[in-house]
């Protein structure tokens, strides 16, 4: 069974930082392109970022040089280091996982969301 669990989030003023966490299980996770997706209230779910088993990274341009995608595979774990933080980053985060030459089994999986809050 594919678990994935999130934590880090909460409530921050504007310019602060957080760091989520997704704990993955059930996967072999150093073959899978890990990365985080958010949603804001009355907006569609979008790609924050994203990296693949390789090491290699993306970023939608409103976090580019804000936030920080990484892994580590020894800890089945992504990381998403938020700093700068601002009020338009309020949205449940999503980390997700997913392995596209894999034709059974490589997902998307998702986890459960975690709230990030930014005050102004």
């Amino acid at each position: 069974q594919v678990q994935l669990v999130e934590s880090g989030g909460g409530l921050v003023q504007a310019g602060g930082s957080l760091r989520l966490s997704c704990a993955a299980s059930g996967i072999m996770f150093r073959i899978y392109r890990m990365g985080w997706y958010r949603q804001a209230p009355g907006k569609q779910r979008e790609l924050v970022a994203r990296i693949t088993s390789g090491g290699s990274t993306n970023y939608v341009d409103s976090v580019k040089g804000r936030f920080t995608i990484s892994r580590d595979n020894a800890k089945n774990t992504v990381y998403l280091l938020m700093d700068s933080l601002k009020p338009e980053d309020t949205a449940v985060y999503y980390c997700y996982a997913e392995n596209l030459v894999m034709s059974v089994g490589g997902g998307p999986y998702w986890g459960q969301g975690t709230q990030v809050t930014v005050s102004s």
